[in-house]
């Protein structure tokens, strides 16, 4: 797709310190630590080659033959004749050359810096390793422009690096599975915004997702019958390392091991019949530390999961142990006692130190979530922080490095504002330069109690970009507005890869009217959100497994473009009021106010939109006093007391939630109502 805004004129940027504040230049994703610009512009045309030099591991050439295709595809020109890049187009002329010194290494903090400098007749990238240079293209990408003449990348020196060498995304596959598919688009989203760790959270108490040849019966009891094979695995890692990002499995132990305890209940602290959990949240159920037969099945477990794992971390869970099974347990209490252990996480904490040597063995480094920060724990434990920021900072300050989750997890729907300002080393936590060193990043947590592989795209993108860029860009990156400007383009682009964060809804929204006209629900949705943090959870519906993740809550999307734009244009025009903003409201809220009639004739034949009758009525009602607030300020009339304390009314029952969503543009109608009873 042509997007014209790439036509603008090209600006110098403005440096602070060693780093670029790039400012409505380009539509960069994440943001360089340095550019530059010039008025070179090299066309793309048939004749457009990429050349190989160096010594770069086979991915180089892989991912050199998918830009040429990518570019093909996105340009409309035919370059199909160098789909395929091979060493024997190392030495051939081309107007796209990677110079690449050494294969690059597949581990933390690997070198993953380059350049890029252009001019009219060549693009010249330059790269430590061949993931730096894989970086490259997808920067070439994002810059590739249009104007009367055809296609072109414009003339820039980028010099690049990341600020962080951890830039995960956690995919949940247990909860709700993601098929190889599903995990492989998200993997070219992530290679898209530089993004380098994939964290697969493989069992919970909902499933064991992964084969085991030496443990059958976790796949033939624990599993449903849905799970990976070992050669999916090797298929996905393949997938991965050719893009450059690392895969770091996660089996959870000894809590949430409902799945395990189901296929092997010797284990389990309290005997009881254990059946996969069909529920999502915390349970008691946990492994027995206190029997030594344990210890011999988890070596063999992961030792034989390790060995799929090419990546030297592995994730052991953790988290979320209730302890109640333990203290309940008479020969678990006694153990405890005769060990002098006060407190439960005593005994989680014994139970690590017994499971280190284990992964040690496989030669693996162990990581958690932060409940194993305990006194006790070998530094050699990478902390990931979920809960909150002062085990986060207490774990750096003691020597041990740390990846910071919190403020990531993008399942809770909040905005990608939110997320972008979160900063796994902030100026404000005052930490020494041994200690930032100690911050290995952060990775964005996609858990799927509430997502399926249709929807579960649109719950990672294009959100999760703008975490991308806070762990890559420098930390003086951090305009919002800009941040949404280039959003917009990323989001389009993680569409053109195969993301359907966009496209799912359409067949989705059908599917709820039944085959009817689908607009009175496009505006519905436009401007309502899935409740947030966990409230979509709690009352009268206690999701399961088993639950039908078609309603409009799964249509409508986090962080809503509609109602975001709207909310910046109501307070504009009561600090700054004109005649174009103005309109631009009235045409919205006019909108709002005349759907409701057409939302209700769907009812009749989608009798599963019943329950967002009422959001379409709260939000037809606030739009009409949003309407007459606009007439008495535009009038210069001041409302009157009764009329006031009726709209008002009208917009606090907007607030009430109707198919577990939320109406986005209350707060911001509620302002224009105010105004108009205060007059001018």
């Amino acid at each position: 797709m042509i997007r014209k805004s790439i036509l603008l004129t090209l600006l110098v940027v403005a440096v602070t310190g060693t780093h670029a504040q790039v400012d409505n230049t380009f539509n960069l994703m994440p943001v360089p630590a340095h550019l530059t610009t010039s008025a070179n512009k090299l066309y793309v045309n048939q004749r457009f080659r990429i050349s190989v030099n160096g010594n770069p591991d086979k991915r180089m050439y892989a991912e050199a033959g998918r830009f040429m295709r990518r570019l093909s595809n996105k340009t409309g020109i035919f370059l199909d004749n160098q789909g395929y890049v091979t060493m024997q187009d190392s030495s051939r002329p081309s107007q796209l050359l990677l110079k690449i010194l050494r294969p690059g290494k597949l581990q933390l903090g690997e070198d993953e810096s380059y350049s890029i400098e252009t001019n009219p007749t060549q693009i010249v990238v330059t790269a430590p390793t061949d993931l730096g240079g894989i970086h490259a293209l997808e920067t070439l990408m994002q810059l590739l422009s249009i104007d009367e003449t055809g296609f072109y990348f414009p003339g820039v020196s980028i010099q690049d690096k990341p600020r962080f060498a951890w830039r995960g995304l956690l995919l949940d596959v247990v909860l709700h599975f993601m098929p190889v598919d599903v995990v492989k688009r998200n993997l070219d989203g992530m290679a898209a915004m530089k993004m380098n760790v994939l964290h697969l959270h493989l069992s919970n108490d909902q499933g064991f997702r992964v084969e085991s040849k030496t443990f059958p019966r976790l796949q033939q009891v624990a599993s449903d019958g849905i799970y990976y094979s070992q050669q999916d695995i090797k298929d996905i890692i393949k997938y991965a390392d050719q893009r450059g990002i690392r895969i770091v499995p996660e089996f959870v132990v000894p809590a949430h091991t409902t799945a395990i305890l189901t296929a092997y209940p010797e284990f389990a602290s309290v005997k009881r019949d254990y059946k996969l959990q069909r529920y999502f949240g915390v349970f008691d159920p946990v492994m027995d530390p206190t029997n030594e037969k344990l210890y011999p099945f988890l070596e063999k477990l992961f030792t034989e999961m390790a060995s799929l794992f090419p990546d030297k971390y592995f994730h052991i869970g953790g988290d979320e142990n209730t302890g109640k099974d333990w203290q309940s347990t008479p020969h678990i209490k006694a153990f405890m006692k005769e060990k002098g252990m006060q407190k439960y996480m005593d005994l989680q904490t014994y139970f690590n130190q017994r499971l280190l040597p284990i992964i040690r063995k496989t030669g693996k480094i162990m990581m958690g979530w932060d409940e194993i920060f305990q006194p006790g724990v070998p530094k050699e434990i990478v902390i990931q922080s979920w809960r909150g920021n002062e085990d986060y900072y207490k774990s750096i300050r003691l020597g041990y490095k740390a990846i910071l989750s919190y403020g990531y997890y993008i399942d809770l729907i909040q905005p990608a504002s939110y997320h972008y300002l979160n900063d796994p080393a902030p100026d404000s936590a005052n930490l020494s330069d041994a200690e930032k060193k100690l911050v290995l990043g952060g990775e964005a947590t996609m858990w799927s109690e509430l997502v399926t592989p249709v929807t579960v795209d649109s719950r990672i993108w294009p959100r999760t970009a703008a975490i991308a860029e806070r762990l890559w860009s420098p930390k003086e990156i951090n305009n919002v507005d800009d941040m949404y400007r280039r959003l917009d383009f990323a989001s389009a682009d993680l569409e053109a890869l195969g993301l359907r964060h966009e496209s799912y809804k359409l067949p989705m929204m059908r599917q709820l009217t039944n085959g009817m006209d689908t607009k009175p629900l496009e505006v519905l949705t436009s401007v309502i959100e899935p409740l947030k943090i966990y409230e979509r959870n709690q009352g009268d519906t206690m999701y399961t497994v088993f639950s039908p993740f078609t309603k409009i809550a799964d249509v409508a999307t986090p962080d809503q473009k509609v109602p975001r734009v709207f909310n910046k244009e109501v307070d504009e025009f009561l600090t700054h009021p004109s005649s174009e903003i103005e309109k631009n409201i009235s045409e919205k809220l006019l909108l709002w106010k005349e759907n409701d009639a057409s939302f209700k004739l769907l009812l009749h034949n989608a009798p599963a939109l019943d329950e967002a009758s009422s959001l379409s009525e709260n939000l037809s009602s606030l739009a009409s006093a949003g309407l007459e607030a606009i007439q008495f300020i535009h009038d210069h009339k001041k409302a009157g007391e009764d009329w006031l304390k009726e709209k008002l009314s009208d917009a606090a029952k907007a607030k009430q939630q109707g198919g577990r969503c939320e109406i986005q543009v209350v707060d911001a109608i509620q302002k224009l109502i105010q105004r108009a009873a205060v007059g001018n």
